[in-house]
């Protein structure tokens, strides 16, 4: 199938590794031009050199103000915006006796004051061409709250409810938005917080991780034409893991 991304302007958050740079590997396979961000002028300077003609810039989206600017930078290497994947990492773990106030507020910046910033900044330059594509990528959690993921499960709801409303608003201009809430998948974050990999795979009705790789393709039909009716959802890429009917 042609998604007809072919010189759509991409830019991906947290695409140094992992789920992000699944989701930019895929955009940039169908031929959009893609910029990537990360923290680490090293490790995106790295990551674009495995993706043909992509952009490398050093970004922090953890504010507002940060995550507002990584959009008007991509913008500015693209030549516009066509397509944004909002991503960043996720908080610390801990659950509700071992997490302070304070970190609730650092996991709502980064999870939730993030995305609506590169929203809010990304929506204005799809406008000009009447057509724009915007993916979040949340966490199953937010569908099914995870033991010690109290930051994550809050901050992430919170991102669902924003994104939702703001599709709705944004629909008439050719615009879509969704999210995308990734289950179970073979990457660092996974590692760092401890897990048992092979048992986390067995725990799954797939019986194995999710890959980057898959993700990404997930991510890129959302932006495609063919999904230019489908706004406002929130979809699980889990391996069937979300017992629920919705």
């Amino acid at each position: 199938m042609d998604l007809g991304l072919e010189g759509k302007r991409a830019l991906i958050a947290g695409a140094s590794a992992g789920l992000g740079f699944g989701c930019a590997a895929a955009l940039a396979a169908e031929g959009a031009k893609v910029a990537i961000g990360s923290r680490s002028k090293e490790r995106i300077d790295l990551a674009a050199a495995k993706l043909d003609g992509a952009v490398g810039l050093v970004a922090d989206v953890s504010s507002a103000v940060g995550a507002a600017e990584f959009v008007e930078q991509g913008a500015e290497a693209l030549g516009g915006l066509d397509i944004l994947i909002a991503n960043a990492g996720g908080p610390p773990a801990g659950g509700f006796g071992d997490v302070e106030v304070e970190a609730y507020m650092d996991a709502i910046n980064l999870n939730l004051m993030s995305t609506v910033a590169m929203v809010k900044a990304a929506v204005p330059l799809m406008k000009q061409n009447s057509w724009g594509r915007i993916v979040a990528i949340t966490s199953i959690s937010v569908r099914q709250p995870m033991d010690q993921l109290i930051l994550s499960n809050t901050a992430r709801a919170g991102a669902t409810a924003f994104l939702k409303t703001a599709a709705t608003d944004v629909a008439q201009h050719g615009i879509t938005i969704n999210s995308l809430q990734p289950g179970l998948h073979r990457t660092a974050r996974l590692e760092n917080l401890g897990t048992d990999l092979e048992a986390a795979a067995n725990s799954l009705p797939a019986r194995q991780l999710g890959t980057a790789e898959d993700f990404g393709k997930v991510a890129a039909f959302l932006c495609s034409d063919a999904a230019k009716f489908m706004t406002g959802v929130a979809i699980q890429v889990d391996g069937g893991s979300y017992p629920g009917l919705q």
